[in-house]
């Protein structure tokens, strides 16, 4: 067979269950591609002795009736993982061994998938570019010096150039949806509550989703089908009969109606990005989907909201690393209070810092009312505007983002330029709601640009079979010169 790592999941379950490849085989070519890719720093941790003595205890076994039959999948590095480091990309927890398996994880090792490694992130998921790692920044396969996007930088690179056939990622402001973008694959953000966040180290817990990262749309359905469950561990948790996504995933969107939100056409927006909008609405009509222009009055309030409660929810869930319990403890001080102090000054880098500040501030006596719990108001009037233009649409197409990747260091110095990378993706999470990019096109210099489909609460489905119809008229193909492996 042809270079296996080279194909879609589907296609590598496909021959596994057809026994024309082995389990065994599959988890070699894919080690061989993470040995060779030291560049990328994309993953914290391997674990690939174990990845191949699973790969040959399920060749054993041959238990192919099973969504994810054999394959191996490397993970961001915010699931807690049984008995393997978990470091949130974070000195804090650099030496952290959970004694439990996430929720998600666990869906997927029981649809007999298996762990390759935990792959590099932004420190706490706080970032959009993966350069406030303490592991370093992840870079972009597309090309030297770039970006990957963030905060599921290491999950979008390691997919981008092979090095797993799948993986999953976190979104909290657009961190699986925006690295997706910029590195030409499909990243899933589902509807709040559909995938357990159990497991899941905690940046903002009303924002927070986990969500599936693929190289296709079918991999998507696929990898979705096999995280989303009811758990009774989740307070946040939906109870809902599991769907048969990959089963019912098809492109016939004729008749469906795709909102266009003015909102989103924002000052000095490149025309590249506007020029790949307005294909994707061509592509979308000649599909025979309806076009509708849509108003959502208050997206212009969703970053300053964001960028209040998220800190806010932060600050609050960042308090319990105070070096008693568990992760990094500080040696100096003379006392318990100046050893929690200068525990989180060591432990923390600096752009979580940055945000357990905002987030203490807002949520301080006297600046609540004027701060949070204005944002908690306006995020309720965000979600208003969603939900009175799906009275009258399906779905709803913008880009992905506003750009395409920017080089290391570009945006560093600057957190509000770095903070407006998001202004696409956040609404949706600020709303609860399912959002998927899809590979669409390139900018000048030849860098994949996304769509982004914005759905309905839990209508992931019809999303799924919109973004087929986009992937599948789209002229976008992967192409990477591997420049990295050494």
């Amino acid at each position: 067979m042809t270079d296996i790592t080279k194909k879609s999941l589907t296609q590598i379950v496909k021959a596994i269950k057809n026994k024309e490849v082995s389990s065994t085989e599959v988890t070699s070519a894919f080690i061989k591609n993470i040995e060779k890719s030291k560049k990328l720093n994309a993953f914290i941790t391997t674990c690939l002795d174990q990845a191949l003595k699973k790969a040959k205890e399920f060749d054993k076994k041959q238990k192919l009736n099973l969504l994810l039959p054999g394959i191996p999948i490397a993970v961001k590095d915010l699931f807690c993982t049984k008995g393997v480091k978990t470091t949130a990309g974070s000195k804090m927890l650099e030496n952290f061994i959970p004694t439990y398996e996430s929720t998600i994880t666990e869906n997927l090792w029981s649809e007999g998938a298996f762990l390759l490694g935990k792959l590099n992130c932004d420190e706490y998921a706080m970032g959009s570019s993966n350069e406030t790692s303490f592991y370093g920044n992840v870079v972009n396969p597309i090309e030297d010096k770039y970006v990957p996007g963030g905060s599921s930088g290491g999950s979008a690179s390691a997919l981008a150039a092979d090095l797993t056939p799948t993986t999953i990622g976190t979104d909290t402001g657009g961190s699986i949806r925006q690295p997706a973008s910029f590195t030409g694959t499909v990243g899933l953000k589902p509807t709040y509550g559909l995938c357990s966040r159990w497991g899941i180290v905690a940046f903002a817990s009303s924002l927070d989703q986990a969500g599936p990262m693929t190289k296709t749309v079918e991999d998507c359905a696929l990898m979705l089908e096999s995280m989303a469950a009811f758990d009774k561990k989740d307070s946040t948790s939906i109870k809902k009969n599991k769907e048969n996504y990959s089963k019912n995933l098809k492109d016939g969107i004729k008749g469906l109606k795709i909102g266009i939100p003015k909102e989103y056409r924002v000052e000095n927006m490149p025309k590249e990005i506007d020029n790949l909008w307005e294909n994707g609405k061509k592509i979308l009509k000649d599909a025979g989907a309806k076009i509708i222009d849509i108003s959502l009055s208050h997206t212009k309030y969703a970053l300053p909201t964001y960028y209040i409660v998220a800190p806010a929810e932060a600050s609050s869930n960042l308090a319990r690393y105070d070096g008693v319990k568990y992760g990094y403890r500080s040696t100096k001080g003379s006392n318990l209070i100046e050893m929690y102090e200068n525990t989180r000054s060591e432990g923390f880098g600096d752009e979580v810092k940055r945000r357990i500040l905002i987030g203490t501030y807002v949520l301080s006596s006297g600046y609540y009312d004027a701060y949070y719990l204005k944002a908690q108001k306006v995020r309720k009037l965000i979600k208003e505007d969603f939900d009175r233009s799906f009275k009258d649409v399906d779905a709803i197409l913008t880009p992905s983002t506003p750009s395409a990747a920017f080089k290391i260091g570009e945006k560093k110095d600057d957190p509000i330029s770095m903070y407006l990378n998001d202004i696409f993706t956040v609404p949706a999470n600020l709303a609860g709601i399912p959002a998927i990019s899809v590979p669409s096109g390139r900018d000048k210099k030849g860098f994949p640009l996304g769509l982004q489909l914005i759905g309905k609460t839990l209508d992931e489905q019809k999303l799924l079979n919109i973004a087929l119809a986009i992937e599948k008229r789209s002229v976008f193909k992967q192409s990477l010169k591997k420049w990295w492996e050494n």
